[in-house]
């Protein structure tokens, strides 16, 4: 057998975790002009040729992680602001979920009604098209690859003059011709969020008028259902059937049960999505966290329900501190006060960590932080999500292992957002890697420090360049824009 092989980067004695949710096996890999070119057993190849070789010796080596629901619209064009990312070893992310996308949508000026003010202010919205956003990101360059999905709510504002109604026949045509042109531009999606006022009054059939445009462009429906608690059985319904008539893979975003009496009713979600599995492509991504966040909403707030609040416009010396708390230093009512803060956006502790656990286990279930990088004191999933997976729920918890763990944050979504040559180690793949240490890989961030770095990740490659060693970012425009292939 000839061993010798000639490559750019060579990282030996690697654990290496190849995204398929098999066992980690300890081996070698080489990568050159951003692919890799070989795995092998570690060793296997003796005389292999580099311009760089790196012993990983006690440690892992796993694809880079995909972040399936985020809302860094404009963060990824932010090495500050994406460094959350980069820094728990995400090399991919998928931007414009919940219904919300800067183009193609421009504000010239006006505030951006909640919740498109979760991706920060009007002078953000000034994208027409997929094709000016996609320039922009050229021009500027990125530091991690990029999915993008155009949101309804965005598209709503753009074509109708009162959202708080259905769209007639002409505004859905108008609607699904923007969305045409937006794949056709490099758009990978939609996503609705029919849980929030600017989308709220649309119809089952606006919707699949409007994602049919998907069905013979490729792209995938990702939408916040229209209910989390009392109607989330409703919801799926509707979900599936919208999915079903407009012919389109189906993922919905951060799946939960919101409310004490809906506390265990993941039982009957997963089951109603299995039982429809054989007739749809269906997924779901989760966090790990028994708390949301979003806008904080007066019609969402109870006197049970802890709340955080995480910025208010308002009263932007209230961030960080509890709603029960302001509420009774102003001796009013939680929805009084959080009428007195708005806008402003918050943390919702309303979930059961029964739940998180039997949605984890799924193996539909795909990992997609949620965080919103604009907040000024953020969800610690924004920092923490996929080590805490990782560390957590694996290593310390041992609910499930390491290889299934990484599956769903790599070779799982890959297929999901069908992005081919991404989400495995293998040979002709691109070069998204992280290096970490398997026994101390850990989230740091939590609620009343929300903003710091998780442990033990100690490089990110982003198609083949180093983004990130020990902290500290070394390439901030090694990213690409993807766009899905369910061919």
């Amino acid at each position: 057998m000839n061993n010798r092989f000639q490559v750019e980067f060579h990282f030996r004695n690697a654990l290496i975790f190849d995204g398929d949710g098999t066992e980690p096996f300890k081996g070698d890999i080489g990568i050159s002009d951003g692919k890799i070119d070989f795995v092998a057993p570690a060793g296997e190849r003796s005389e292999v040729i580099s311009d760089k070789e790196y012993d990983l010796l006690g440690m892992a080596l796993a694809p880079g992680f995909i972040d399936a629901h985020t809302h860094d619209d404009h963060a990824v064009l932010d090495p500050i602001k994406i460094y959350p990312k980069l820094s728990q070893g995400i090399t991919t992310i998928v931007a414009g979920n919940c219904g919300i996308s800067l183009p193609p949508l421009t504000l010239n000026g006006q505030m951006p009604p909640p919740p498109l003010n979760l991706l920060g202010n009007s002078g953000l919205f000034k994208f027409p098209t997929m094709a000016s956003y996609r320039k922009s990101l050229t021009k500027n360059g990125h530091a991690v690859n990029l999915v993008y999905l155009i949101g309804h709510s965005s598209l709503r504002i753009k074509v109708m003059d009162d959202v708080n109604r259905e769209a007639n026949s002409e505004e859905i045509r108008s609607m699904h011709n923007l969305l045409t042109q937006a794949l056709n531009e490099g758009a990978s999606g939609f996503s609705t969020g029919l849980f929030y006022p600017p989308n709220k009054a649309a119809s089952e059939e606006e919707v699949v008028g409007v994602a049919s445009a998907m069905k013979n462009h490729g792209g995938i429906y990702t939408t916040h259902m229209r209910d989390e608690g009392d109607d989330v059985i409703k919801s799926i319904d509707e979900s599936i059937s919208t999915a079903k008539k407009a012919g389109v893979p189906l993922l919905i975003s951060h799946h939960k049960c919101t409310g004490r009496q809906n506390w265990g009713r993941t039982r009957e979600t997963l089951q109603l999505l299995e039982e429809h599995r054989p007739s749809l492509p269906l997924n779901f991504d989760i966090y790990p966290y028994t708390a949301g966040s979003t806008i904080l909403q007066e019609d969402q707030v109870s006197e049970e329900t802890r709340i955080m609040v995480t910025w208010s416009k308002a009263h932007p010396e209230r961030t960080g501190q509890e709603l029960g708390d302001i509420a009774r230093e102003w001796e009013v009512s939680c929805k009084e006060a959080a009428r007195r803060l708005k806008p402003a956006g918050a943390i919702y502790f309303q979930m059961h960590e029964e739940d998180v656990q039997r949605l984890l286990k799924s193996d539909i279930a795909i990992i997609g932080s949620d965080g919103i990088p604009e907040d000024e004191h953020p969800h610690p999933r924004l920092w923490g999500t996929f080590p805490r997976i990782i560390g957590h729920y694996a290593r310390e918890l041992g609910l499930l292992t390491m290889s299934e763990a990484i599956n769903k944050m790599t070779g799982l979504p890959a297929k999901v957002f069908g992005l081919g040559e991404r989400g495995r180690i293998a040979p002709g793949h691109f070069a998204d890697l992280v290096i970490f240490d398997p026994k101390t890989i850990i989230d740091k961030a939590d609620y009343e420090k929300p903003k710091v770095p998780s442990e033990g990740i100690n490089a990110v490659w982003v198609n083949g360049k180093e983004a990130l060693y020990s902290g500290s970012i070394r390439v901030s425009n090694a990213g690409r824009l993807l766009q899905s292939d369910f061919s």
